[in-house]
């Protein structure tokens, strides 16, 4: 049947039926042996094998390589100035990812460029080790991990680090008897974000790290006003850190 448009003498016009919809195909993902050996080396615990592995071969590198000899000999022995901090800076870095002890450390940036130098050194070493941990931990461990988070003490820990994160962060580095590298990996499991995560480190480490920085570029005057008031100021954060570790500690229990 033609149109009204046939039929006055125009040109005929075909209407097409409307095209049927076509519903959505689901994708489908592949059931291949590459595809299922894919999703094995990216699940979580295989991430937090990986990490596991990276600690275990950093620990081990640093007992083979024994570093300490580098401070023996002169560091480095072809830098000088703000150049050889930069680089025992990244040094630090790396020997605090390894689990090398903060302390030392630091006695040793203070022996080596003094007290202005050394404190800059030192407080850039902890603040990018602890970025390193911290980002591996999240990358690799936090999936794995959080999901055992399931007792009430745990769950109390979590909570305070991830609702309070730069207040919890800076007490812990007021304290030196939390562990540098503990308290980094429990952050990267909880919720904190980055930025609290940093600032409070590099904050929380200032009064502890200077006194260290402060005591090993004196070390050779153990009897001088400022060894002594150095080493008086080890002992402060210590005791303000211990202040706030047992009322936060009656805090979770009544939680």
């Amino acid at each position: 049947m033609l149109d009204a448009t046939t039929r006055s003498g125009g040109t005929a016009t075909a209407t097409s039926p409307p095209a049927a919809s076509i519903p959505p195909v689901a994708p489908v993902s592949p059931t291949g042996p590459a595809a299922r050996c894919t999703r094995l080396l990216l699940s979580p615990w295989a991430r937090f094998a990986l990490l596991v592995a990276l600690l275990t071969g950093a620990a081990a590198t640093v007992l083979l390589l024994e570093p300490q000899r580098l401070l023996a000999d002169g560091w480095p022995p072809h830098l000088g100035g703000a150049a050889a901090a930069l680089v025992y800076a990244v040094a630090y870095g790396l020997c605090t990812f390894a689990f090398v002890p903060r302390p030392l450390l630091n006695l040793a940036a203070g022996a080596l460029f003094g007290s202005q130098l050394g404190l800059g050194a030192a407080l850039g070493g902890t603040v990018l080790g602890a970025g390193i941990a911290f980002g591996l931990g999240r990358m690799l461990g936090q999936d794995a991990l959080r999901p055992l988070l399931r007792g009430r003490l745990l769950q109390a820990v979590d909570g305070q680090l991830s609702r309070h994160g730069f207040r919890s962060m800076l007490a812990a580095r007021l304290f030196p008897g939390v562990p540098f590298a503990a308290s980094n990996y429990c952050a990267s499991v909880s919720r904190m974000g980055w930025l609290p995560f940093l600032l409070a480190t590099a904050l929380g480490s200032i009064p502890n790290t200077a006194a260290y920085v402060v005591a090993g570029a004196r070390a050779s005057t153990p009897t001088s006003p400022a060894f002594l008031i150095a080493m008086a100021c080890i002992a402060v954060p210590a005791l303000i850190g211990a202040v706030v570790a047992w009322r936060k500690r009656h805090h979770l229990q009544g939680r």
